[in-house]
């Protein structure tokens, strides 16, 4: 039996590691870029990027509001870094032009965590995730500064300046985190929504 078909919005970003990650876990992986596209797939992944860049050319493909239908009527979705600010229903720290898609009833703050200079990695609880920490990567990453009623912390920021702070949240069909599994070679957190995608 085939997998579910998952998207994953390629207009910028770590686009080719995520269809690999979709991939090995069992998924029919694409690559999304056209209003069209969007009817054809169970589930969507928004890579990591640029987010205002990324805000701005969602509108360029004229994807932004067949997209917020979509993810309004229930289809399943997976942000990371820029994917979790463009999901997020209020951004801190943005351009006042940049759009957002208010998937997720959460507060995000852009680069909370500094510069590319300031890029780290972490091991991580994840709630759902069994066995070993969840190694994650951050690169001038979001945190949340703010989750609205029904939204589930999955991650915290286990020690350091930013111990406590939010790094993934899941609310219904939707989940994102603030770090890259992509790019780590672990597929757990791809396994989770791909899991999520089969079970809605």
């Amino acid at each position: 039996m085939n997998g579910p078909k998952i998207g994953v919005l390629a207009l910028q970003g770590d686009v080719r590691e995520h269809l690999a990650a979709l991939d090995s876990c069992g998924a029919t992986a694409t690559t999304v870029r056209r209003p069209g596209e969007l009817d054809e797939v169970d589930g969507l992944v928004i890579p990591g990027g640029e987010s205002t860049t990324m805000s701005t050319l969602l509108s360029v493909f004229d994807l932004l509001e067949p997209l917020k239908a979509k993810l309004k009527d229930g289809l399943p979705a997976y942000g990371s870094c820029a994917g979790m600010i463009l999901l997020a229903s209020e951004i801190l720290d943005t351009r006042p032009d940049a759009q957002h898609l208010d998937a997720l009833d959460i507060t995000v703050r852009r680069n909370a965590f500094g510069r590319q200079v300031d890029s780290f990695e972490t091991d991580l609880t994840f709630a759902g995730i069994q066995g070993e920490k969840v190694r994650a990567v951050f690169i001038r990453a979001p945190w949340v500064e703010r989750v609205g009623n029904g939204v589930e912390v999955l991650a915290e920021v286990p020690s350091g300046p930013a111990a406590g702070r939010i790094v993934a949240v899941r609310q219904g069909a939707v989940m994102a985190t603030s770090f890259h599994p992509e790019v780590t070679g672990d597929r757990r957190v791809h396994e989770l929504f791909v899991d999520l995608v089969r079970n809605t």
